[in-house]
């Protein structure tokens, strides 16, 4: 069996406001921005934390894909606004520290930090997208 060298570049998550989402990764999160190129909504924002250049989010507008229908264009708004659509899972050694600060930038807290039964301990919350950003504990 031969190794493949593969890592994980970019994930995607979709936007319906890129400066509050800009603001959330930027100024809650503490991500360094990558790229920030197109206008008004249609703007395809890159993302990263500091010190790994080498892992990003693209923070996209979700009805700018040519291959999307109208009617799947609502149905995205509809689980975007319900915050079913996008989500990802952050780790950090610090979760109290970065609960508080994601709370006090007034993100929807889901989830304080928890012990979960299954051994880890994460909390959760949303993106102004209404995308689901659980956050674990590295230990």
């Amino acid at each position: 069996m031969i190794a493949m060298d593969i890592t994980i570049h970019t994930s995607v998550l979709p936007h319906d406001d890129p400066d509050a989402s800009l603001a959330f990764y930027r100024d809650t999160l503490g991500f360094e921005v990558r790229g920030d190129v197109g206008q008004g909504k249609m703007r395809w924002i890159t993302v990263g934390p500091v010190g790994q250049p080498g892992t990003s989010i693209l923070l996209a507008p979700p009805a700018a894909d040519p291959g999307v229908t109208e009617d799947e264009r609502r149905t995205i708004a509809e689980m975007m606004a319900k915050g079913t659509y996008g989500w990802i899972l952050l780790a950090t050694r610090d979760l109290d520290g970065t609960f508080e600060k994601v709370q006090a930038g007034d993100a929807e807290v889901v989830q304080e930090p928890t012990e979960q039964p299954y051994g880890i301990r994460d909390c959760a919350f949303r993106d102004p997208a209404g995308n689901m950003v659980r956050v674990q504990e590295l230990r």
